[in-house]
């Protein structure tokens, strides 16, 4: 069993080209399309999801089979097509960071499952034991933390900007923060919601 090294990658602007242009390959595009990354598809073929990136200008599309090469000046690559044969070329290609879906054995990352909530990302893994109980933590999950985390966190990127603006103390700074973050406050959020968890950190802090 592979220990995974976890880490959340800066995409932003960076090569990322997926090998494939099917319904899987779909789904990974939009994951890296969400990165703001640069993403190139290499495939005969797309989905009209993907053909509409395509046209919008949100995509790169290389209208073949892959070949060696095609990897060149890649920072991140996923192999995403039907043919074993195809994914292991890609795979042993790939000049960093790869995935193949399907065959943890073939890539040096894994892709977890997500629990998406604005700027708060929580990614489960089982390390290639069960996608299926990743899957079902990330259900449970989703119930625990609601929307109303995303819209939250969102309100907190803003309270930290202001604070770093308008507070010059850092001990003050770091304590008013460590108020906004804290259990209290969650208890509040997931009790109580937004608005209210909302209210108490401003009732706390004045800036």
């Amino acid at each position: 069993m592979t220990n995974y090294y976890p880490a959340f990658i800066n995409l932003c602007g960076k090569n990322c080209i997926v090998v494939g242009g099917g319904k899987v390959a779909e789904r990974k595009v939009a994951s890296l399309l969400g990165t703001e990354a640069e993403v190139t598809v290499i495939s005969p073929d797309l989905t009209d999801t993907l053909e509409k990136h395509k046209k919008n200008g949100r995509i790169k599309h290389v209208k073949r089979d892959y070949k060696k090469g095609d990897l060149k000046n890649a920072f991140l690559v996923i192999a995403a097509t039907s043919d074993e044969k195809i994914n292991s070329r890609v795979s042993g290609d790939a000049p960093f960071l790869v995935n193949v879906v399907d065959r943890p054995e073939l890539a040096n990352f894994i892709v977890p499952s997500v629990v998406s909530r604005g700027p708060m990302i929580i990614a489960i893994s089982t390390s290639g034991a069960s996608p299926a109980m990743a899957k079902a933590v990330r259900k449970e999950l989703e119930l625990l933390y609601n929307k109303d985390f995303g819209h939250f966190l969102a309100f907190l990127r803003q309270l930290r900007k202001k604070a770093m603006r308008d507070i010059p103390d850092n001990k003050k700074r770091e304590r008013l923060l460590k108020e906004a973050g804290s259990k209290e406050i969650l208890s509040i959020l997931r009790k109580n919601g937004f608005k209210a968890a909302k209210n108490k950190v401003l009732e706390k802090i004045k800036i």
